[in-house]
């Protein structure tokens, strides 16, 4: 399925993207050396439901997963990526951690990804990988425009991650949003040109680039939920909720 937005869906979208934005900043200054994973889990919780919102992920059982997924955000460290199940873990310093985070808020679902090195350490290798899904992710941003298809925001976004040397895994990817967290179309992280869906007004998607330094090959924990790089190297992932507008992309995610 693939939903265009009204108006009045998208001015409820911002707000949604708003607050997730705002939940992942919050969580980001608080992840400091020594806190544990399930700590940041039950923050997001707090701030979910405070805000009246509904978690994306707290239900989530798909056919790829161990579900219910059972937690309020995916809290992803050093080698793991995708979908990394809170667990005990205190964060130490030079680790690489990826919040991932869906809420819906009245009725319309948004999502976005950070990565970020925790504490004082910063190891060249975990700030370039960083940068590059960043830039992967304003690529695509700027390739999407009405009329635009999907395979240009894919060859967008695959020219930075190629050009800085990342393999490329294509089994997830961005994603349509609305009403649900996933949706048509699929974004692939590379892609050719010109082809697939053409970009209107009033369509969400999520776009996120995500890497590993040597490898494009997955595999998932004992947990039924995290995925790792299989060399056990450090990845990284960055994402954001967009809206196509008659004059481009607007940036729901964004704080």
């Amino acid at each position: 399925m693939i939903e265009i937005l009204n108006p009045t869906q998208l001015g409820r979208a911002r707000r949604t993207g708003a607050l997730v934005g705002h939940i992942l900043q919050t969580l980001k200054l608080r992840s400091a050396v020594g806190v544990n994973l399930l700590d940041i889990d039950r923050w997001a919780r707090e701030m979910i439901l405070d805000a009246g919102a509904v978690s994306c992920y707290v239900d989530y059982a798909p056919s790829f997963g161990r579900g219910p997924f059972g937690h309020y955000i995916c809290t992803a460290v050093n080698d793991a990526v995708l979908h990394g199940l809170p667990h005990d873990y205190s964060l130490a310093d030079g680790d690489l951690l990826t919040l991932d985070l869906a809420v819906t808020l009245d009725g319309i679902a948004a999502d976005s990804a950070i990565s970020f090195i925790v504490g004082e350490a910063r190891p060249a290798e975990s700030v370039a990988m960083i940068d590059a899904t960043e830039r992967a992710l304003a690529a695509g941003i700027a390739a999407a425009r009405p009329g635009a298809r999907i395979g240009d925001l894919s060859h967008a976004i695959g020219t930075v991650l190629a050009e800085a040397g990342y393999p490329i895994n294509t089994e997830f990817g961005g994603h349509g949003i609305g009403t649900t967290m996933h949706q048509d179309p699929h974004v692939s992280n590379t892609g050719r040109a010109g082809r697939g869906f053409k970009l209107r007004p009033g369509l969400l998607l999520a776009l996120e680039p995500w890497i590993m330094v040597d490898t494009d090959e997955l595999v998932t924990d004992d947990d039924g939920w995290t995925l790792r790089s299989a060399t056990g190297c450090r990845t990284a992932h960055s994402e954001h909720t967009i809206a196509i507008t008659p004059g481009g992309a607007e940036i729901l995610t964004r704080v």
